[in-house]
């Protein structure tokens, strides 16, 4: 697994929960290998509780030495960042409200920057080639700053080593909008950082797409007991036998199919394991 990106994110399985019975919906936190494609390992958050709690769980069980951990807003977190370290790992950790002071030291330190030249204050700069793609045209900048003597929250981060920013653009029907996002990171090439971000995407795209679209995961009104959370993981060991299975460049909808028509091509992917 040295040098992949381990995405972790939640999902909600929304026909888990059940107005009847006052019972909420679950949601499963899952750590994503962007470079192999399968769900590492997955664990329920707690009823009363949120992600923040569930994500140490699963770092700690977790061999991530040599991998970069990328994880959204809610996983922007210290201890986070401390057992990722401990773990002999770098982190990307998206840098929003709910760390609030950090992340308005950085807007002030690049508010002008931001809307003029990053350039003016990073250390480090790369600039990706535009991608045209179902009719919308996209461009992304990454930046790091790596002098972090201005941050008096930056201390507290075990490991950090830079504050990461993407501005992206998009346009879509001549219509442009422009985005710029925060990232707390332990990395200082801009290269790996950019790799990191872009990997990020990999859960919601391949895994909580396919999730919802192939297996109708959200449709699921299976919710007695713990039926929800073992049909989760059921789901996940089924799409990792999926895209290890390559002997053809099949869907995942279509080898599913493929299964149900033929026990030959069923012991293939079971073969898998």
């Amino acid at each position: 697994m040295c040098g992949d990106v381990v995405a972790i994110d939640e999902k909600t399985l929304r026909g888990a929960r059940d107005k009847s019975s006052n019972k909420s919906a679950i949601h499963m936190v899952s750590a994503w290998s962007t470079r192999n494609k399968v769900v590492l390992s997955q664990t329920r958050v707690s009823e009363k509780s949120n992600e923040i709690t569930a994500v140490p769980k699963l770092l700690k069980i977790l061999d991530l030495e040599g991998c970069v951990v990328t994880m959204d807003a809610m996983g922007c977190q210290k201890d986070h960042a401390e057992i990722i370290k401990a773990k002999k790992a770098d982190y990307v950790l998206a840098l929003k409200g709910n760390q609030s002071g950090f992340h308005e030291e950085a807007l002030d330190y690049c508010k002008d920057a931001v809307t003029e030249n990053l350039e003016k204050v990073a250390q480090d700069y790369f600039k990706e080639k535009q991608e045209y793609d179902h009719g919308r045209l996209e461009e992304r900048k990454y930046y790091l700053i790596k002098d972090l003597s201005w941050s008096r929250k930056a201390v507290d981060w075990e490991g950090i080593g830079s504050i990461g920013i993407v501005k992206a653009k998009r346009i879509e029907n001549g219509v442009e909008t422009n985005e710029t996002r925060f990232y707390c990171s332990s990395l200082t090439d801009v290269k790996k950082f950019a790799r990191a971000v872009r990997g990020h995407w990999g859960i919601e795209n391949c895994l909580h797409w396919v999730l919802d679209v192939s297996f109708n995961e959200d449709k699921c009104r299976i919710r007695k007991d713990n039926a929800a959370e073992n049909l989760a993981v059921i789901r996940h060991i089924a799409l990792n036998l999926l895209n290890k299975e390559n002997s053809a460049k099949r869907s995942i909808k279509t080898k599913m199919k493929c299964c149900g028509w033929s026990n030959e091509y069923l012991i293939k992917v079971l073969l898998e394991l």
